[in-house]
């Protein structure tokens, strides 16, 4: 018992925990909720689409870099074709006036300025941090061994040198940033580049550094394959994960994590829990609120959450490879998604990967913000449920129609995940598909993470998009295999990580 370890959920995090337990020696078992790996990192198909929920970039995708270490650990890219977009998105105005944010920040600074030669000052700031950032490494974990010191010391220079622009972005929002702009449009494109104008700019020049760097590219097969990648190197490992299996209740003597009991009553008893499920479902409904500290209460009482989505997926018989990949344009009809009014729309195509949608054809994808409220009220009248999520993805058929003329006729098959779709297949809470979101409440959090442990709990730890805000999958990999290593560390026992032959 003292070597074995149970897992709860089969998302990036308790893949992760699940493969660092096994190459450490550790019995593992991960029981999940759903029928298949992934948690939000997944993908379903409809009528020969597929519709992808989760990956547009991975950080980590360029062979050598400090985060692609973990995924070749948790063999997540086996050889997979990955795609290096030279544009992050398009971002329409009125009058004409288009935004191309490249993800070379040479090319983006030139044509910022050709927008707006007046704003030079600021756009030479914001691109010249891009560059900083981009040849900065920083170290995932404090170094251990004589290779990591080594590799952590040829990143010193770049790192010192990104010092003051680390300083300086991580203290400004994207909207406070927004307003130094002198055009008025492209202040406001600046605020939908990322469309989360509380952020710290450093999460907007982080995510443009890792593109410009080759480092944030899209697997082709998109989320759920990338997922079955992780339990295909689990099961090598000799893992064991039981699917269909709802956990009701993380079993505690003494003060002590022991086990956990699923919701068909069967027990099942490790050394050590590791919690990769929902946070909030963990700590006030498996632990019945027992363990809470002051940051996690007010974790959970106070910080802001990412909005819910609305995802509205279509297949269409049209090729939009000649489109960019990526657009925002304003409405000339807001659309109501449930609480939440949307006066620009942001549609995706996936011609870039020929495996989401028949040949000739594109599956396109539209995430709206909404409100977990109003859907949560609905579902329980399947009829007024179907109904609303029929008038949702009316609308934004009418506004693609505007966008692309003709492609109302062109629609083949259409889907609409609400939040409570998040809820029933990941059981994350009120539906936010990332967990907490950032603002200068919770920003320092995404360098100094949250407790991985409950006080008062021993041989529990928390893994997941729930213990880092931002959420993510880089995040989520790190977390399942820190929690590994704070086992390792407490029996006394040199955590070991490789790579599958």
């Amino acid at each position: 018992m003292a070597d074995s370890i149970i897992i709860v959920g089969a998302g990036i995090a308790g893949l992760s925990a699940g493969c660092y337990g096994r190459m450490n020696g550790y019995d593992t078992r991960i029981f999940e909720m759903h029928d298949r790996p992934g948690g939000v990192c997944t993908s379903w198909k409809r009528k020969g689409y597929t519709f992808d929920g989760c990956i547009h970039w991975l950080v980590g995708s360029r062979d050598g870099s400090a985060f692609n270490r973990i995924w070749r650990e948790l063999g997540a890219l086996p050889g997979q074709r990955i795609v290096d977009h030279d544009e992050f998105v398009r971002i329409e105005g009125e009058g004409g006036k288009t935004l191309i944010v490249y993800t070379d920040e040479d090319r983006l600074e030139r044509h910022m300025l050709e927008l707006s030669p007046a704003d030079a000052g600021i756009i030479e700031d914001f691109t010249g941090a891009i560059r900083l950032f981009k040849n900065m490494e920083t170290p995932l974990e404090p170094p251990s061994t004589f290779e990591e010191f080594t590799a952590a010391g040829r990143g010193l220079p770049g790192l010192l040198r990104a010092v003051g622009p680390l300083r300086k972005f991580s203290r400004i929002t994207i909207d406070e940033y927004a307003q130094g702009f002198k055009d008025p449009f492209l202040a406001e494109a600046f605020r939908l580049i990322i469309a989360l104008p509380e952020a710290p700019v450093i999460m907007m020049a982080m995510t443009l550094a890792w593109m410009s760097a080759r480092d944030a590219g899209y697997p082709v097969g998109g989320s759920l394959e990338f997922a079955r990648a992780i339990e295909r190197r689990y099961i090598n490992l000799a893992g064991s994960v039981s699917y269909k299996s709802s956990v009701e209740k993380i079993l505690v003597e003494n003060d002590r994590a022991v086990g956990v009991r699923l919701a068909d009553g069967t027990e099942h008893r490790a050394g050590a829990v590791i919690s990769a499920a929902d946070g909030h479902a963990t700590i006030f409904e498996m632990l019945e609120g027992k363990y809470v500290g002051e940051e996690t209460l007010r974790a959970y009482t106070e910080w802001p959450l990412w909005n819910p989505l609305v995802q509205v997926s279509i297949g269409v018989d049209r090729d939009l490879s000649g489109e960019p990949h990526t657009v925002r344009f304003p409405l000339e009809d807001p659309i109501d998604a449930g609480g939440k009014v949307t006066r620009e729309l942001r549609y995706k195509h996936f011609c870039f990967d020929s495996t989401m949608a028949p040949q000739g054809k594109s599956a396109v994808v539209v995430f709206l913000a909404s409100d977990f409220e109003h859907w949560n009220g609905l579902v329980k009248d399947p009829d007024a449920y179907k109904a609303e999520k029929e008038r949702v993805a009316g609308e934004v058929i009418t506004a693609l129609e505007g966008r692309l003329p003709g492609f109302r006729e062109q629609v083949e098959v259409v889907d609409v995940a609400t939040p409570t779709t998040t809820v029933r297949y990941t059981g994350n809470w009120r539906g936010s598909f990332e967990g907490w979101s950032i603002d200068r409440q919770t920003s320092k959090y995404m360098v100094r993470s949250m407790k991985r442990t409950l006080p008062g709990l021993d041989d529990f730890y928390m893994a997941g998009q729930w213990v880092t805000p931002g959420g993510g999958l880089p995040t989520a990999a790190l977390a399942g295999r820190q929690a590994v290593r704070a086992i390792c560390r407490k029996d006394c026992r040199k955590f070991t990580a490789n790579r599958p032959e």
